[in-house]
This record gives C-alpha cells, structure tokens and sequence, in this order.
C-alpha cells in the first residue's frame, strides 16, 4: 500500500503533518474530502492528489479559483515533487519525501525501452485489473460514439464557434450522456474522471493531454492508435494510452493542424505543426505510414535553461561557456551541429541570450521554437504551400528578406537547404555575430554537409569557391551529441583556421574525453581545452580587450592515461 504524506500550512494555523494511507485523496471544503480545509477559497471537490510507483500527481477538478504549483496556476493534472509549492485558496500544501514506500523504477532494458508504471498511466488505470480495463476502454467508445450522434463537432469548428461555447454544449452533452448510462456504469468508475477525459479525447487531444502536462517528459512518439510511447530523462517508456481507434487519432491530428492554416490527408499526407505552446509536432498518415496515423511532439519546455544549468547538467565546463560567451560577444559566426534530440536548439537559445539588447535580432525558423527574451527581435516563420500548392515561403525566402531588415544578428533555426548559401553570404557580408544550427555528427562532417546545402541552391558554382564561402563566413563550430545515457554534451567546440590548398582548416579549441560509462550507466569523461588559442583573440588583444588566458589552458586530467 501506498501513501501521502503533506504538510499543510493554513493561513494562521500551525504547520501541520498529515499521512494517508491511501493511493488517491480528494481535497476540498466539504466534511467529506480526505484533506478538509476550511479555506473559503477552496471548493467543495477542489482537487486530487494520487500516487504510483512513488510519484505524486495533483489533478485540478476546475475549482473556481484554480489550483497553483510554485505561483502558476494548472490545468488538468501535473506531477509535483517534494518541495514544490501547492496552493489551494490561502492554504499551502507540500507533498513530503516518503521513502520507506517509495518503489523503484524496473531496470532499464538493453533496448532502451520499458513498459513499466513509470509511463504514467491515466487515474483510471491504477490498480485496474485487465478486463476492467477493456470493459472501459469500450465504455468509453459508446460515449464517444453517442456524442458525435448528438454534436457535429466537426461542423461547429468550421462554423466558427467559439471555443467557450463548444465546451459548453460539449460539456452538457457529456454529462447527459453519462447520466443516460448510470445504470451501465462499474462501481469502481469515477464519474468526474470519465466526464474529463470524454471531453478531451472531444475536444482535445485525447491521451496525449496528461502525458503533456507532464513537465518531465520531453518527447511524445504515437506509432499507431493503440501505441504510445514518451521520452523522460533520455529513456523511452510506453505507456498504458491508447486512443480509440484511428479515426479517434485522425481527429486529434487534423484539431492540432487546423487552426494553422495546414492540412493532412491523402493528398498530403506528412505535415510540421505545434502546439499552443510552441511544441513542435510532425504527423504522417497512410498511404506512406502503413502502421496508421502517426504522431511525434517534440515537448517545449515551460522554462528555458539558463547557462549555468547547463554546467550543472555536465552539458560543458565552466572556461567553454565563457569562451562561447566571448565568441558571441566578439561577433564570431557560430555553427551549432549535432544529431536530432541532441540539444542543438536548446544551445541556440542560450548562445543567443548572450547577444547584447541593444542589437537587432530576425530569427527564421521553420517553426518558432526560440524564446531569446530580447526586447528588439523579429521572429519570422516559414509557411507551406497551401491545398493549391501555392503560397510557399521558404526558409531561404525569408534569409533574403532578412538582409533586407537591417538586423544586426541573423539567427537561423536549422539550416538544412538551399538557405545555407544566402546565410553563408550574410555572413560574408556584414551580418558578423550570426548563428544556425545543422544537422551532423562531426565537426568535420557538418562542412561536408554545407557544402552539399550550398550545392542545393541551384547555383552552379565550384567546389573551390563554396569552400572558400565556408572558410571565410563560418568562425566557430560547436559539435552537440546525445549519449546513449540520455545526457546531451558539447564534444567539440572548434576554430575554422583557414584553406590550405583545397582544403578547410580546422583546429579543436574544447574537446570532451570520455572515460568509460559508471556503474549506474552514466557517461564518464572530462573536458579540457587543447591549448590552442584562437586567432580571433589575437585581433581582440590588438584592439585593447581583455580575454582571460586561464580558459584555454588544458585540464591536467588530460595528459593522464
């Protein structure tokens, strides 16, 4: 048996330490709640607090004055850790470290994928024995069946209704329908929980809406309707989520594009989309997936990182952050490389903070990832041809309009195409300080790979000549790799030098040395500088700067066998 152990402070009561022993509590202001407070903020049924494997979540039940976790107020359900600041009406409740019952996670498997309670199944799903599961998983299709007989949801979208107004008749639907079915309904069901739930595979996305309010998951990948799997920490999960049927995952797909101005289907049947809060989605559909619909959300983080927290995460030492602050400071062009989900964005993001406020930002992305928390920026974002195939704005359109803009500073997403040859000429012409990122698992590989974008552009021009392009634009080159622990570190931070004949050259300013893996499966390395200065220092010496000499000098691990 599980159990809840809170302190709960009341505004002018003492602190008080209360344990359940219980893997779900309601909390409230009526008598009959397991946590009672007499708060007249709190509603009658205002939340609840569940636990599993050793993790406790906290689900709003729309109280009138909201539920609210470290000063943000939350929708739906969201995990809460230990220390974290709950707060219903004047009442503040912490959930306490209960290690003596605290289960721990199963071994990781050698494919890197677990089926396990980590993979936060829905509330109705603890404890739920296998029959009971089917037995509501069917329930569940009848009202949703019955709803879409009773509402043309499709129609009303179109319609143009307001979204107030549709979860309005939504939800009164909802509830007759339930009604309608007590009779039917299992004793161990909980209605309000089925009632949410029905409105968010109605009107929402479905079984995707908790594992999105999960601040800890940072990928979500659907493979067909009955699959579902999440990335937490680095590691896959597959969860116990399941949608109803592919029609059930077509609508959620086409709720999520619609609003964009996009469409999917047999005509075009892959598209790039995001969420309201900037999470980056791609959906394929049949005839190219022959699984069913398929769905990867690429999570954006509630917070950004702040540098420091990179240090903390192992991402980098502390002498290369403050080399790239320098290089970003003294309007060195900066390519971030590395391979998908190794942290290239994330990296782009802190490096552009480092830009001075008073300079002028375009960032061109192909969805609007950035958050640089700059006053003077202009986001710009790319737009797919439409159902008549026209319309496309490129990434490479909106380089050439930015030249036009007078930014200071051209921050490109990811670099991928035909853009690289216009961002390599604003580059080479004026627009020093520039940063990108691309795709590649080298420094050495990612100018193989500008060459080959360069070449995309449809411009005829020699091998010799694009080099020289590259050479001459690109200054810094900071190679990102995910590790198979799930830890994401910069390997390479390296200088472009030059040609020597038809050759780029190049020269490691930071290297990360890896040792070995712990016992626990962890990566272990260090970091060092190589000792070599960079040739931009020198001009920045000339010129009266300081630049700390200490940061390049290598660690004495380094000369160790």
């Amino acid at each position: 048996m599980n159990r809840i152990r809170l302190i709960v402070k009341a505004k002018g009561a003492a602190e008080d330490h209360r344990t359940f022993d219980k893997d779900r509590i309601s909390v409230g202001r009526l008598e009959d709640n397991d946590l009672v407070l007499a708060d007249g903020l709190v509603s009658k049924r205002h939340a609840y607090l569940s636990i599993a494997n050793g993790k406790v979540r906290l689900e709003d039940k729309q109280s009138t004055n909201g539920t609210w976790v470290n000063g943000k107020r939350i929708t739906g359900k969201r995990f809460v850790e230990p220390g974290d600041e709950i707060r219903f009406g004047h009442t503040l409740v912490f959930v306490e470290e209960d290690k003596e019952h605290t289960e721990p996670l199963k071994d990781r498997t050698s494919s890197q994928v677990q089926v396990s309670d980590a993979s936060y199944p829905s509330e109705e799903d603890f404890d739920l024995l296998p029959e009971q599961q089917a037995e509501l998983f069917e329930l569940k299709s009848l009202i949703h069946d019955r709803l879409l007989e009773v509402l043309n949801l499709k129609k009303m979208i179109i319609d143009g209704i307001s979204e107030d107004e549709l979860l309005r008749r939504t939800d009164v639907t909802v509830a007759d329908i339930i009604d309608g079915l007590s009779s039917r309904l299992p004793h161990w069901v909980d209605r309000e929980t089925l009632h949410k739930e029905t409105l968010d595979e109605a009107l929402g996305l479905g079984p995707l809406e908790d594992l999105i309010a999960e601040p800890a998951i940072t990928e979500i990948m659907v493979n067909q309707c009955d699959q579902i799997f999440v990335e937490r920490e680095g590691r896959l999960y597959r969860t116990k989520k399941r949608f109803l049927n592919d029609d059930h995952l077509m609508a959620v797909i086409e709720r999520i594009v619609a609003p964009l101005g996009r469409r999917i289907d047999e005509a075009s049947p892959m598209v790039d989309a995001r969420l309201k809060d900037g999470s980056r989605v791609n959906a394929i559909i049949p005839p190219l997936s022959l699984t069913g619909p398929c769905i990867t959300i690429r999570k954006f983080p509630e917070t950004t990182y702040s540098p420091e927290e990179l240090i903390q995460f192992g991402s980098l030492s502390e002498n290369m952050l403050k080399f790239l602050r320098l290089s970003v400071l003294s309007r060195q062009n900066v390519i971030i490389s590395g391979g998908t989900g190794s942290g290239k964005t994330t990296l782009l993001n802190i490096l552009s903070s480092f830009i001075p406020n008073e300079e002028r930002i375009v960032t061109i992305e192909d969805a609007a990832e950035l958050r640089l928390g700059k006053e003077h920026v202009v986001t710009l974002e790319s737009r797919p041809p439409n159902i008549e195939k026209k319309g496309q704005i490129t990434i490479q359109d909106l380089v050439r309009n930015a030249l036009r803009m007078r930014p200071d500073r051209i921050v490109v997403g990811e670099c991928r195409g035909g853009e690289a040859l216009d961002m390599l000429q604003a580059m080479n012409t004026g627009h020093d300080g520039s940063l990108t990122t691309a795709h590649a698992n080298s420094p050495r590989d990612v100018l193989s790979r500008l060459e080959t974008m360069v070449l995309m552009s449809g411009m005829d021009l020699p091998l010799d000549a694009i080099r020289r392009q590259i050479a001459s634009a690109i200054h810094i080159i900071v190679q990102q790799n995910r590790f198979p622990d799930g830890s994401r570190k910069i390997v390479n931070i390296t200088e472009i030098t030059g040609m020597e004949e038809n050759v780029i050259t190049t020269q490691d300013i930071y290297i990360f040395h890896q040792t070995g893996y712990g016992e626990d499966g962890k990566v272990k390395g260090f970091y060092s500088a190589t000792g070599t200065v960079p040739q931009f220092v020198d001009h920045l010496k000339i010129r009266g700067e300081k630049v700390p000499s200490e940061i390049f000098e290598p660690n004495p691990q380094r000369g160790k066998k």
